[in-house]
């Protein structure tokens, strides 16, 4: 029998890992550092944090996590990923470097870097939708501050992919979620926001 925090690992290759530790363990779920295969197995769910997606597809290859984690998230495991856990989570990159996999299981096209280089990182408050909330059918209008660092987009996604936000200057879709499956290009552990992480808390109650 399931406790009632579910627990959720935070992939501990690279990236931002204290940072999702602390978000979940603040919206009620036992947070764990997961790198190795055996240590998937007792999960409810898994965030893939943001850092450099490259170097998470060759740490991912070198610990023996990116077949048992394409499976999992093929068999129904909720996950989040942020920024490069964004193109982690892709079925196709537009921009790829030579033989770059991901985990897959989003029906979506992501471009790496599209927002620009860590020069071009900005700030920006964001509308979205399906968030946990007090208003009327328990969601929340309010505006989300968003971190865009070297950020992706999404250039496509499959009409079972639905778009939960867009960044306002350029239109570009920056939030998704397919089943139990979500994304988001830009940093939610890196503000005192916890609704993104609460939603997939929520996923993932849901699934269990």
């Amino acid at each position: 029998m399931k406790s009632a925090a579910p627990v959720i690992g935070v992939l501990a290759l690279q990236g931002d890992v204290p940072e999702h530790l602390r978000a979940l363990e603040d919206v009620g779920a036992t947070a764990v550092r997961v790198r190795r295969p055996e240590e998937l197995h007792s999960l409810d769910g898994l965030v893939i944090p943001g850092g450099e997606s490259t170097t998470l597809w060759r740490l991912s290859v070198a610990f023996d996590m990116l077949d048992p984690l394409r499976k999992l998230i093929a068999s129904g495991l909720p996950a989040f990923g942020s920024c490069a856990g964004m193109i982690m989570l892709a079925d196709r990159l537009a921009d790829g470097v030579a033989g770059q996999q991901t985990f897959g299981g989003i029906d979506m096209t992501v471009r790496r870097n599209a927002f620009g280089r860590q020069v071009d990182s900005f700030e920006s408050d964001i509308t979205l939708s399906g968030l946990p909330g007090p208003s009327s059918g328990g969601r929340d209008p309010r505006p989300l501050h968003a971190v865009f660092i070297r950020a992706p987009w999404v250039e496509q996604n499959g009409e079972n992919v639905a778009v939960l936000g867009t960044e306002e200057r350029t239109g570009r879709i920056v939030a998704v979620r397919q089943g139990q499956l979500l994304a988001t290009a830009f940093h939610p552990e890196l503000t005192s926001d916890r609704r993104i992480h609460e939603l997939f808390v929520d996923i993932v109650k849901d699934n269990t």
